[in-house]
C-alpha cells in the first residue's frame, strides 16, 4: 500500500501537524500526513480563537514565514481586537475570535491544495528506527510506512487520561481515543518523558444566556488582520463577546466539590498551566478575591455553541452546572458539554537541537504540546520550524534557526531546549529581551527575506514586503526633508496641549513628540497630499509613525543584540568534554553535558551556569 520511502511524515493533524506538513511540502518533499481522525485537522480543542499577547506577533511570524495559519485566522475570523494599543508598539498584540468549524475546514482546503502532501487516517503506534536514526513509522494495524525524517505532533493523545470529577478515562480530548505505543518505545530508545496537564471550561447554549445582564466586549471599531498578504481583507461586520463574573456564592458552590476535584484529591499529580489556571485552581490560591472575570466567547457565526473563558475547569459537571447558574447571566444555562481536565505525556526539550531535531534519533522532530508547551500558536510556529528542518535534512542542506533578536519564534524554541520546561510552557512578551525589535507590524520585514530564501515564501510576497518597506522608509525621509510652518502646526499643537514652535521647523521633530500621532500630522496638507499621492496603505502608515516615534529605542535595542550575538558566533564543538573543566561549578558541568549547547551565548542562559563559569569556559576554549 506505501511501497514509496516518504522525505517526511508528519504524525498528528493539530496546529503543529498542519503547519508542518503545509511546510515541508512547500519546500518540495514528498510528505504524509497521518493522524487518528482527517475530519479534525487543525480542531480548535480549547478556545475558539487565534493570537493575543505575544501569541499574535508569533502567528504574524508564522505568516512571515509562509505559514498557513495567519491566512486562515484571517479566513474563519468573526472578530478582531489589538490588544494593548494603549501601550508602546512593542505591546500591540493580534487577536481574532475565530469560527471554530470554518477554521478547521479552511485549514482542510488549504492543505488539500498543497502540492506534494499525502494524507492518511490512522493511529500511528510505534517507530521504526535503525542504529539511532528514524527509518519510518509502524501503525495500530500494522503497516509499516518509510520516511527519511518523521516529525511527532501528538498534542495531548500521548496515553491520554481525561478526568471530570471523579471520573477518568481515556482519550486524547473528548470524544476522542488516547494514542498509545510511542511513549514507550521512546522511553526504551533513552529519551526522558515526563506528564503535564491542561484543562477546558463547559460549552453552553447561548439561547440559554441572558446577555442583556453582560458586559458586551465589540471588535475594534477599524479590525486590521493577520496576514501579510492581500489575498485576505479586514472584517466589515464582527459578533460581539460578553463579560460576566463569578462571585462569593459561585465560590462556595465550586468549593462544596473539592472533595471530588482530581486536582486536590491526588488523582491529577502532573502540572498544568500557571497563566491559564483552572477556576478552582483561581479560587485556591487567589482566596482574597471575591470574583474573577468570564469572557463569553461565540463558537461561530451561525452556531449558538459559546465557550466560557475563564471557568477551565475539572470538577464534577453537576458542580459545575451549579455553580455556572449562579453567575450573572446564566441563571437558566443549558450545557452543551461540561468542562473536563486531561493528562498527557510530553519529552522534557531539553533532548533537542535548535532545529526541533532529537539528540539521540537522528531524523527525528518533535513540536507542539509533546515539548512541553501550550497554545495554538506555539505549536504551529514549532511545526513550521521543524517542517523546515525535516525538509532541509533530506535535502542536505543547513538547517535554519532563528535567534533570539530575530523572532519571538527564536525566543520560544531557544527557551524550550535550553532552560526545559516542568510546566505547560506559554509565550508572553516579557520572555523576549528584544521585544522593541520583535514587533507584530514588522514580522514581514524580519522574516520573509529569510522565508522565499528557503523556498516558502511565493516572490508575491517578498515583493510585497519590499514595496512596503521602500514606501516606509520614503516616508520617514519626507518627514526628516520636509518644513511645516508655525501657522500650521500651531493649531493642531495646541489642540493637544504640546508646545507650540516659534519658527518653522521640520516634521520629523514635531512628529516625534511623544503625544503627536499619524492623525494629527495627517490634518498638515503636504502629509496628507504625499499620503494620496504615492497611495500609502494603513501598514505602510503605520510602520511609519513606529519608524519615526521609536527609532531611538530600536536603534539601541539593536546595539544592544548586536553586541551579545557576537557569543552566538563563538561556537561550542559537539564532542567538547565539560569534565575536563575542573575549575566550574559541578552543577554547570553537568547542565552543559546534558543540553550540550551549540554556542557560548547559548551556555550563558542555561540555569545554574553562572557568568564565571562562562568566563571558565572561554578560558578553557582559549578567548
Amino acid at each position: 500500500m506505501f511501497n514509496e520511502v516518504y522525505d517526511v511524515i508528519v504524525v498528528g493533524g493539530g496546529h503543529a501537524g498542519s503547519e508542518a506538513a503545509a511546510a515541508a511540502a512547500n519546500m518540495g518533499s514528498k510528505t504524509l500526513l497521518i493522524t487518528m481522525n482527517l475530519q479534525n485537522i487543525a480542531q480548535m480543542s480549547c478556545n475558539p480563537a487565534m493570537g493575543g499577547i505575544a501569541k499574535g506577533q508569533i502567528v504574524r511570524e508564522i505568516d512571515a514565514l509562509g505559514g498557513y495559519s495567519g491566512i486562515v485566522s484571517d479566513t474563519s475570523a468573526i472578530q478582531f481586537k489589538m490588544l494593548n494599543k494603549s501601550k508602546g508598539p512593542a505591546m500591540w498584540s493580534p487577536r481574532v475570535q475565530s469560527d471554530r468549524m470554518r477554521f478547521a475546514e479552511d485549514w482542510r482546503m488549504m492543505l488539500e491544495q498543497t502540492k506534494n502532501l499525502d494524507f492518511y487516517q490512522e493511529m500511528v503506534a510505534g517507530l521504526l528506527v535503525e542504529n539511532h536514526k528514524i527509518i519510518g513509522v509502524k501503525t495500530s494495524l500494522g503497516l509499516k510506512i518509510k520516511a527519511k525524517t518523521v516529525v511527532l505532533t501528538n498534542g495531548t493523545f500521548l496515553n491520554g487520561l481525561i478526568h471530570i470529577g471523579d471520573k477518568s478515562f481515556g482519550g486524547g480530548r473528548a470524544g476522542e481515543k488516547a494514542a498509545t505505543g510511542i511513549t514507550e518505545e521512546l522511553v526504551e530508545l533513552g529519551f526522558e518523558s515526563g506528564r503535564m496537564k491542561t484543562g477546558t471550561p463547559p460549552r453552553v447554549d447561548g439561547r440559554s444566556l441572558d446577555f442583556s445582564k453582560m458586559t458586551e466586549q465589540p471588535g475594534d471599531e477599524k479590525p486590521e488582520k493577520f496576514s501579510f498578504l492581500d489575498v485576505t481583507k479586514p472584517l466589515t461586520k464582527q459578533r460581539s463577546c460578553h463579560m460576566s463574573y463569578t462571585s462569593e456564592k459561585v465560590h462556595d458552590l465550586l468549593r462544596e466539590g473539592f472533595d471530588r476535584s482530581p486536582m486536590f484529591n491526588g488523582r491529577i499529580k502532573s502540572l498544568g498551566p500557571r497563566y491559564c489556571p483552572s477556576i478552582e485552581d483561581k479560587i485556591n490560591r487567589f482566596a482574597d478575591k471575591d470574583r474573577h472575570q468570564l469572557f463569553v466567547e461565540p463558537e461561530g457565526w451561525n452556531t449558538c455553541e459559546y465557550y466560557i473563558n475563564g471557568f477551565s475547569t475539572s470538577l464534577p459537571e453537576d458542580v459545575q452546572f451549579k455553580a455556572l447558574r449562579s453567575v450573572v447571566g446564566f441563571e437558566n444555562v443549558k450545557f452543551f458539554r461540561p468542562g473536563y481536565a486531561i493528562e498527557y505525556d510530553y519529552f522534557p526539550p531539553t533532548q533537542l537541537k535548535h532545529t526541533l531535531e532529537t539528540k539521540l534519533v537522528e531524523g527525528l522532530y518533535f513540536a507542539g504540546q509533546i515539548n512541553g508547551t501550550t497554545g495554538y500558536e506555539e505549536a504551529a510556529s514549532q511545526g513550521l520550524m521543524a517542517g523546515i528542518n525535516a525538509s532541509l535534512k533530506v535535502l542536505e542542506k543547513d538547517p535554519f534557526t532563528l535567534q533570539r533578536d530575530e523572532a519571538y519564534i527564536g525566543v520560544l524554541i531557544d527557551d524550550l531546549i535550553t532552560k526545559g520546561t516542568e510546566e505547560p510552557y506559554r509565550m508572553f512578551t516579557s520572555r523576549a529581551e528584544y521585544r522593541t525589535l520583535l514587533r507584530q507590524d514588522n514580522a514581514d520585514l524580519r522574516l520573509t527575506p529569510k522565508a522565499y530564501d528557503l523556498g516558502i515564501a511565493s516572490e508575491k510576497r517578498l515583493k510585497r514586503m519590499e514595496e512596503k518597506h521602500s514606501k516606509a522608509a520614503d516616508f520617514v525621509q519626507f518627514f526628516k526633508d520636509t518644513s511645516v510652518k508655525p501657522e500650521e502646526a500651531n493649531p493642531v499643537l495646541e489642540e493637544k496641549n504640546s508646545s507650540p514652535v516659534k519658527q518653522q521647523d521640520k516634521m520629523f521633530k514635531i512628529f516625534s513628540r511623544p503625544n503627536i500621532t499619524i492623525d494629527d500630522v495627517r490634518k498638515f496638507n503636504a502629509v496628507e497630499n504625499y499620503i494620496q499621492q504615492n497611495n500609502l496603505d494603513n501598514e505602510v502608515i503605520e510602520q511609519t509613525e513606529i519608524q519615526v516615534k521609536y527609532s531611538g529605542y530600536i536603534a539601541k535595542e539593536k546595539q544592544n543584540a548586536d553586541k551579545l550575538n557576537r557569543l552566538e558566533y563563538v561556537k561550542i564543538p559537539s564532542d567538547f568534554d565539560y569534565s575536563k573543566i575542573k575549575s566550574m561549578s559541578f552543577e554547570a558541568r553537568e547542565k552543559l553535558k546534558s543540553i550540550q549547547p551549540t554556542s557560548i551565548a547559548q551556555a550563558s542562559r542555561i540555569s545554574g551556569v553562572s557568568p564565571n563559569d562562562i568566563s571558565v569556559l572561554l578560558v578553557y576554549m582559549g578567548r
